[in-house]
């Protein structure tokens, strides 16, 4: 009940910042994990994009983003978490439990893969929704038709593989609560533009997209926001 209540709490200073712009201010936060994968990659990221939110869409975020592992209780202090690395992940059981509890009680996961991180993202997240097969988001989807429009779908910031971009999801009552981003390496586009030398089109495409899960997250108490069918 407790941690339910504080998530609920933070979705009420998210929807009064929208409303009125006022000094509602909140915090998102970069998730940790054990494994040995470097969950701390890409480190100026999302200090960037909450930057480019805050400016763009309205948002009232906090400028420096937390750090919280993901068996923590202070997860529930967080509306939106981001993960991210190359390497191997492991949820322990309380983890799993905890995340989940997370996300059922209106947190919203997004994963990136900074390449490397794919086949073991996969494993762990069978943890977390055994019953569930990670679902292709189509074009149509409203996460791509927030306050701006990717009627392609996710756009492509880095090439590895030669392979599209995906974005998957995993679902509760209906709700996209996990958004794993594959083959496009957002996270990268949102560095400090020295970082990996992206040209401006590319960083701007992947800052918008941003701001469109960001605004997704933080709306998710509208379940026609989620539904994949639209």
């Amino acid at each position: 009940m407790k941690n339910n209540f504080k998530i609920t709490f933070v979705l009420i200073l998210m929807a009064i910042g929208f409303s009125f712009n006022k000094q509602a201010t909140y915090k998102i936060a970069v998730l940790k994990y054990n494994g040995g994968g470097d969950w701390y990659s890409n480190p100026t990221s999302l200090g960037n994009l909450i930057k480019y939110c805050n400016e763009n869409i309205a948002t009232n975020i906090d400028k420096t983003p937390d750090q919280v592992h993901v068996g923590s209780d202070e997860i529930f202090n967080y509306p939106f978490l981001h993960m991210t690395g190359h390497g191997n992940v492991i949820f322990s059981a309380d983890d799993v439990s905890n995340l989940k509890k997370y996300l059922e009680n209106g947190g919203f996961l997004h994963i990136d893969d900074n390449y490397g991180l794919d086949k073991f993202i996969r494993r762990e997240l069978k943890k977390l929704y055994p019953e569930q097969e990670l679902i292709e988001l189509p074009f149509t989807h409203p996460i791509f038709h927030q306050k701006f429009s990717f009627p392609d779908g996710l756009p492509k910031i880095h090439e590895h593989d030669n392979n599209p971009p995906q974005a998957m999801g995993l679902f509760h009552k209906n709700k996209l609560v996990v958004l794993y981003t594959h083959e496009s390496d957002l996270g990268d586009g949102w560095e400090d533009a020295e970082v990996h030398n992206n040209d401006e089109e590319s960083r701007i495409k992947a800052l918008k997209m941003g701001a469109n899960i960001i605004h997704f997250a933080l709306t998710l108490g509208d379940t026609r926001n989620n539904d994949i069918s639209k």
